[in-house]
């Protein structure tokens, strides 16, 4: 398997204190303009960001890929987790890191903004879980 695809398998249901739940969701969301900037290294350093947040905010990325242009997402997450907070979560936290950690992306962006500010996301059932993660593993030969 490529190194640079993260793939954390785990039990499909897990167990809270009175529930058990399996919540996952397909993301995609794009830098601003499709521009290309999400490479030469920087990929890299975004995915360890994001499964840094992951970690930070206890929800777990089973599949990933980072585009020039766009991110894809496997997400699990608790019961508790508003889809649309997890999204601001993600890409407000991943743009401001990147300015810190990337200035040169500043300049690159017109007006500054790193992320479309649109996405997409879809829940993903028991029975289309792989294919969601051969989907997103296969994204890099796609290119």
């Amino acid at each position: 398997m490529d190194k640079s695809v993260y793939d954390t398998r785990e039990n499909d249901l897990t167990y809270g204190r009175g529930y058990v739940y399996s919540i996952q969701y397909h993301i995609v969301w794009c830098t601003k303009y499709r521009k290309a900037v999400l490479r030469h290294g920087i990929d890299d350093d975004l995915k360890a960001y994001l499964m840094q947040i992951a970690a930070d905010y206890d929800f777990s990325i089973q599949a990933m890929e980072v585009m020039p242009d766009h991110v894809h997402l496997l997400i699990s997450c608790k019961p508790q987790f508003c889809p649309s907070n997890m999204i601001k979560i993600l890409k407000g936290n991943t743009a401001r890191w990147m300015f810190i950690h990337h200035p040169e992306l500043k300049s690159s962006l017109c007006g500054g903004h790193l992320w479309n500010p649109s996405y997409c996301i879809v829940t993903v059932s028991d029975r289309t879980k792989e294919m969601v993660e051969q989907y997103i593993h296969s994204q890099k030969a796609k290119s």
